[in-house]
């Protein structure tokens, strides 16, 4: 059978960094094939490369047999290859339908744009995946779970032959996940090749017939499904054995450094009144906290009440070293040694007009200042020192952040933290995205931060990664905290049947 893409010699560099050296492997028609690697593998280069995103490299892509070159993503479309990108791209200050069908808008007789038309379509997309996201809203207004299926919606409403989807899954929950499966399934039996880049084995050998592994920007290997085991991919991809995080010994805890004493936080013209009520928790020194929930449950705003960043002011006291807090902007928290890695990486966390240096260093410059004047010197080393201790891989600190992996530019970002030496760091589901060598290496300098005396709490939408880092969970459901679990107790079912519970 002729395959329905090949990649030839593919290669592909940006700046004195090689994304992709020689790559060369086939995708067979109405096949699910899944593309593996750690972050800076090479996996999204190359799929933005078949999608028309980058039309400049070396090599060559063969489509049903024909060369091809896309000068961009139009062009990649009107082939029929659609692509569901890991980082979001999409117009906030626009309505839902608007930015699915941007660029493609339905018009009625006289020219003028179908509103309504395209409202209803976008509808249709939602109903199919099986979420209640209204067309007319802005995507402003969404979080991070919701805009990545407005990107999903997005790309179904092209029919293409060829869907890429680029870790779809890294910020839905898990009802939102089994959707997005059926409607997968569905897109298989029409005959759609399917093309998944995700760090999730389970998602991996559930659906896929092939795998494809990159490792430093060159072709490891293509497997069949049936031939291989997750394990056995695993050691593919990193080229090396992960170390088990959980075998680490116990932590020992100190003093409480933390305290959390009914906060509330209010959610003004909804019947629901509290985003947040009621919550209380200690955490001590040397402890990671985590924080269970569902999509909705409040994890993210708790976190952003103790940095001062709610769009409405809580209630309740939060004392650090026995000392009351006000924060009511994120200085006063920052002043006070506390320290947040949002969820939102590229909205929200980078500034991506900016070098690796200025993204590490921005919090922090006014230690590196004399006089009114900085220190360039000072500068640069404190970001190399940073780059070498999270093990970023960057041609340079002065590259541009934006050309990172995504996995790199969150090492990036917890990097800027730790530079202003925190007390208390929070971190907002720090390894969305992020590949299992990063992860390993971002829970063994949890780990560290911990032994070395911080405090850290942590929220995930993937229970075993909590199980794996935390000395305590918290469970929250609609806003309430209905569990409380110390290491021995951890199950995943037990946080699950806290997670579903809902408060009095």
């Amino acid at each position: 059978m002729q395959p329905l893409l090949s990649i030839r010699r593919v290669t592909k560099r940006f700046g004195g960094v090689v994304a992709l050296c020689d790559v060369s492997f086939d995708i067979q028609p109405g096949k699910f094939h899944a593309i593996v690697g750690e972050n800076g593998a090479g996996k999204s280069t190359l799929m933005k490369i078949l999608s028309g995103v980058i039309p400049e490299f070396d090599g060559e892509i063969l489509l049903r047999g024909e060369p091809v070159r896309f000068s961009g993503t139009r062009d990649a479309e009107q082939a029929g290859i659609a692509i569901i990108h890991q980082e979001l791209n999409l117009v906030e200050q626009l309505s839902v339908a608007a930015n699915i069908f941007l660029g493609r808008e339905k018009r009625g007789a006289l020219g003028w744009l179908d509103d309504r038309a395209m409202e209803a379509a976008a509808a249709e997309l939602f109903e199919r995946l099986g979420c209640r996201i209204v067309p007319t809203q802005l995507v402003s207004e969404l979080r991070v779970g919701d805009q990545q299926l407005v990107e999903i919606a997005k790309a179904l409403s092209l029919d293409a032959d060829i869907l890429i989807m680029d870790e779809p899954t890294s910020a839905l929950t898990e009802g939102e996940v089994e959707r997005l499966f059926g409607v997968i399934e569905r897109l298989r039996q029409r005959g759609v090749t399917i093309l998944y880049i995700s760090h999730k084995m389970d998602e991996v050998f559930r659906l896929s017939d092939q795998i494809t592994v990159l490792r430093d920007g060159k072709f490891i290997a293509t497997k069949a499904r049936k031939d291989v085991s997750a394990k056995e991919v695993t050691h593919l991809l990193v080229g090396r054995e992960i170390e088990d995080s959980a075998s680490r010994t116990l932590r020992q805890t100190g003093d409480v450094l933390l305290q959390v004493r009914g906060l509330h936080l209010p959610r003004s013209g909804h019947a629901q009144q509290w985003r947040l009520k009621d919550i209380s928790f200690e955490l001590r020194r040397g402890e990671v906290l985590g924080i269970a929930g569902l999509m909705g449950a409040g994890r993210t705003e708790l976190l952003e009440c103790l940095f001062g960043i709610s769009p409405e002011s809580p209630t309740g006291e939060v004392l650090l070293n026995g000392r009351s807090l006000r924060l009511s902007e994120p200085i006063d928290a920052m002043n006070a040694g506390l320290a947040l890695v949002t969820e939102d990486r590229k909205r929200l966390g980078l500034f991506g007009h900016m070098s690796v240096r200025e993204n590490i260093t921005i919090c922090t410059l006014h230690e590196m200042t004399s006089l009114g004047l900085l220190s360039s010197q000072a500068e640069s080393t404190r970001a190399r020192d940073a780059v070498a201790q999270l093990r970023v891989k960057t041609a340079s600190t002065e590259s541009p952040v934006l050309s990172l992996s995504g996995g790199n530019q969150q090492k990036c970002i917890i990097a800027r933290w730790l530079e202003t030496k925190p007390t208390v760091l929070l971190l907002d589901d720090p390894t969305r995205g992020i590949d299992v060598g990063a992860k390993a290496e971002i829970y063994s300098v949890i780990d560290q931060l911990c032994r070395d005396g911080l405090g850290i709490i942590v929220t995930s939408s993937e229970l075993p990664e909590l199980i794996t880092l935390c000395d305590c969970i918290l469970v929250l459901c609609e806003g309430r905290m209905t569990g409380q679990f110390q290491r021995g107790e951890f199950s995943e079912q037990a946080i699950m049947e806290a997670a579903t519970r809902r408060g009095a």
